[in-house]
């Protein structure tokens, strides 16, 4: 039996999650550049000194759980099943992705729609916001290429990270731009992933049925729904 978290780290974990509440509420009401370091360690009763302990800077609390999503990514691809081929182990990637941000394990799914808008609308944030895009997609088609480097290239690996990615980042953002709940998102990037896995056929990486989900869970039929 694994034991769950100290004392200690869950009381790091509910400090981090108020922080990152705090900031975000704050950046909301009064604006990201408006808004200071203090004022964000106040919202969450600690000190300023403490919120650099978690945080290197504001930019740092709107992005705080990217590093931590691809490196579990890439271990996936580094630690792919025995026979899997490119699209199923990018269905899977896609379905844990999706399961960790709608799970709600963290409670912080309903600060989503006003990060979206952060991101989008502050300047330095919108800088930032491109760069780990860029940088992360390219680190997942070399981690792909790794470890198909007899089956893919890693033009095509790029082709691939690229072209799944920004199907369910557009169509994720798309949901939210019109206040979409959570569960019509997660059915809708179901279908962009679809959608994007026909595509991918091309490259000639796709199992025999583009449709079929990973792991036995069903398949996706044409209007994007999942049927057993």
């Amino acid at each position: 039996m694994v034991d769950g978290p100290g004392l200690r780290e869950r009381k790091k974990l509910r400090t981090r999650r108020a922080l990152i509440e705090a900031a975000l509420h704050l950046f909301e009401e009064k604006g990201y550049e408006e808004t200071t370091v203090a004022e964000i360690a106040a919202a969450a009763d600690i000190s300023t000194r403490t919120f650099f302990s978690y945080f290197a800077s504001k930019e740092d609390v709107v992005f705080f759980d990217g590093q931590a999503r691809v490196d579990e990514i890439i271990d996936m691809i580094a630690h792919r099943r025995a026979g899997e081929t490119v699209v199923e182990l990018l269905l899977r990637v896609g379905e844990l992705s999706m399961a960790r941000t709608f799970a709600g394990t963290d409670h912080l799914m309903e600060l989503t729609p006003v990060r979206t808008r952060l991101i989008m609308s502050v300047p330095v944030l919108q800088a930032r916001g491109l760069r780990l895009l860029f940088d992360t997609q390219l680190r997942l088609a070399e981690a792909l290429h790794r470890a198909y480097s007899e089956e893919i290239d890693l033009v095509e690996a790029a082709a691939v990270v690229g072209a799944l990615a920004g199907a369910v980042k557009l169509a994720t953002m798309a949901c939210l731009n019109r206040g979409d709940p959570p569960e019509q998102i997660w059915e809708t990037v179901r279908r962009a992933i679809e959608i994007a896995v026909r595509g991918l056929q091309s490259v000639g990486v796709g199992p025999a049925d583009p449709g079929v989900l990973p792991s036995g869970r069903g398949r996706l039929d044409p209007a994007g729904e999942l049927s057993r």
